[in-house]
């Protein structure tokens, strides 16, 4: 029977858990910089032309190797899991305690944020794209389509990483795990927008409100 532990801030505050923090915080940054970086590197290439299949096959693969890489880099120091979506599932399976769960979040948000504000500051403020259910797509149709996309790479990241008893399989977890992200990008990306991942669109969001918010600034010129 699966034991879910909460763990202790004593725990959570040891040098291993701080070192597993900023691994999560680079390793998420590095994946959003390169993932949302496609997109914006797209729409600047197309002077913000609708996407179109290669656009999309472009930005799919983009961030199933920057996942991969980012997996692999983060791996044995934190566990890879770049996603709070994947430590939700692995804390409640047990893997990690509930408060190491947490401060994971954190430093995964943290991540994305850092790296969505780099973008707009490395390419003089151009806007960051932001996750949303496409057009003549109803709300629910794409609550449904991330559901099954994030489960789908939840349970490879349980195949291929957690599983006890994955074996040699564990090598191609990095593999798998960015493939399985590219392939949903691909199937979902038109309709809900293929995101699986909470941080991912989470820094974009922030950095969307903060520039809408300094927009609306009443002494802005």
């Amino acid at each position: 029977m699966v034991k879910i532990a909460f763990g202790s801030i004593g725990d959570s505050f040891s040098v291993g858990s701080l070192k597993a923090y900023l691994a999560e915080f680079i390793a998420t940054l590095l994946f959003v910089f390169a993932g949302v970086g496609s997109a914006i590197a797209y729409g600047k290439l197309t002077s913000d032309a609708a996407l179109d299949p290669p656009g999309l096959v472009a930005i799919a693969v983009a961030h199933a190797l920057a996942l991969f890489v980012g997996v692999a880099i983060a791996a044995n120091i934190s566990g890879g899991h770049l996603n709070p979506a994947v430590t939700f599932g692995l804390a409640i399976g047990g893997n990690i305690t509930i408060l190491t769960g947490l401060f994971y979040w954190v430093a995964q948000c943290l991540g994305s944020i850092v790296a969505c504000l780099l973008l707009q500051f490395v390419t003089n403020g151009l806007s960051v794209p932001t996750h949303s259910v496409a057009s003549g797509m109803n709300a629910v149709g794409g609550v449904v389509m991330e559901i099954v996309i994030t489960f789908a790479l939840v349970y490879t990241v349980y195949a291929t990483a957690a599983d006890p008893k994955k074996g040699s399989l564990g090598i191609i977890a990095p593999i798998a795990i960015g493939f399985i992200v590219g392939a949903n990008i691909l199937a979902a990306g038109p309709f809900s927008g293929g995101s699986m991942n909470p941080a991912r669109s989470f820094g974009p969001a922030v950095v969307y409100i903060l520039h809408i918010c300094d927009s609306w600034l009443p002494f802005k010129q």
